[in-house]
């Protein structure tokens, strides 16, 4: 079965109810990306495998996971407690069946949960990935699921915002088959976003993927 890897940067009360609700089989790998709280603290207590990233950056935090990672399959989900790890089987379930290469988790947001520039600038970027990609993607999938040693191959080099385009992007340019699964979306625990939930923290996450579009 998969690992998971967390990025997680000041999580821990997130985590208290994330890693609890993993589904069985799946590991979970917490990247703790330079927090000031007790989130490496937390996820070990909950059973979880703690990686230290120091450098900033989802890109970052997401690439040392990978490397962390023992399974041939691999999920990346955030920790903040706003997507439901029980659908992390169903993400999983077309790549491990091999009918799918990556596979996107859509977001099916609930009231309050997706601030509205964050929502516009994932719907802008959904429609730029579906011209360069073929494929019928909605969303550019925080919660998303392929294997580890191809994963690796694909070389991506983004250490930011951009590393979840930059895989897509180079998936898509491989021929991997590229498929979605729709996700329950909730209201992060303790607080807004790092990246989306503001209007700057969407626009530095914007620059970084314009630029990979570029």
């Amino acid at each position: 079965m998969p690992d998971v890897i967390l990025p997680a940067l000041d999580e821990a009360d997130a985590l208290a109810w994330v890693l609890p609700r993993i589904p069985a089989g799946f590991t979970p790998i917490v990247v703790d990306n330079g927090s000031t709280d007790a989130t490496a603290d937390v996820a070990r207590r909950l059973g979880a495998h703690v990686v230290e990233e120091p450098r900033t950056g989802y890109g970052a935090a997401c690439h040392v996971g990978l490397e962390a990672a023992a399974s041939a399959l691999v999920c990346v989900m955030d920790a903040d407690g706003s997507m439901d790890p029980a659908d992390l089987t169903r993400v999983a379930a077309p790549v491990a069946a091999g009918h799918a290469d990556l596979v996107l988790g859509a977001r099916r947001a609930q009231p309050g949960a997706w601030p509205w520039h964050a929502r516009l600038a994932n719907r802008i970027l959904a429609v730029e990935l579906r011209r360069r990609t073929g494929a019928g993607l909605t969303d550019l999938g925080p919660m998303r699921c392929a294997r580890r040693e191809e994963l690796l191959a694909l070389g991506v080099r983004d250490r930011r915002s951009g590393y979840p385009l930059e895989t897509v992007l180079r998936a898509a340019a491989a021929g991997w088959r590229l498929a979605e699964v729709e996700i329950a979306y909730r209201p992060r625990a303790g607080g807004r976003s790092k990246v989306t939930g503001s209007v700057r923290g969407t626009a530095f996450a914007v620059r970084d993927m314009a630029g990979l579009l570029r």
